[in-house]
């Protein structure tokens, strides 16, 4: 009867490449027909068994990379629209003494809340596909406070350098010239 693979696991405190040969001397010695074909450590079998998952990880987060991206750019598209859209209330605003952190502050508390109503359906989503995520995770419970906390921070932390800019341009509104925008 011949065997398909044996694997031989062997535990030794000296360095890998000069226990191969003991190793194979001892295995000669038991039956000479027995074929080693392949030597390898402890580490480097756990990380070949671990690629496929490692590839796993690096796409899904380029693609959590690229989602943010996508998401910030958004953020800046609806915002920087809002405030074309309101150029003429600005200058109204601006013409009867508003002063400019004024507009600032309106501008990115339209931004911020509609940024929390997101940031607060995502969590409940991450929360309701809980077990979905499980198999998916290392070292983390799917519902982990700190986690969940550090991306919502995150994500505000993004919308609000997305809504900034348009803001910040708002604020820079020419009375004058949004009188006569329309």
């Amino acid at each position: 009867m011949i065997a398909k693979g044996v694997a031989v696991i062997v535990r030794s405190h000296n360095a890998p490449g000069t226990v191969f040969g003991s190793i194979r001397s001892a295995i000669a010695e038991v039956n000479s027909e027995h074929v080693i074909f392949k030597f390898a450590t402890m580490e480097e079998t756990i990380s070949a068994t671990l690629t496929d998952r490692r590839l796993f990880m690096i796409l899904l987060l380029s693609f959590a990379i690229l989602a943010l991206l996508l998401a910030s750019v958004g953020s800046y598209g609806v915002l920087s629209y809002l405030v074309s859209r309101q150029t003429h209330e600005i200058g109204i605003r601006l013409a009867l003494g508003a002063q400019a952190h004024d507009v600032l502050r309106l501008i990115l508390g339209e931004g911020m809340r509609m940024a929390a109503i997101g940031v607060a359906i995502g969590l409940a989503g991450a929360l309701a596909l809980t077990r979905l995520m499980s198999g998916f995770l290392y070292g983390v419970t799917p519902s982990d406070p700190v986690t969940l906390a550090a991306v919502a921070l995150l994500l505000t932390g993004v919308a609000a350098g997305a809504c900034y800019l348009p803001a910040r341009r708002a604020t820079r509104v020419d009375p004058i010239v949004a009188l006569h925008y329309e």
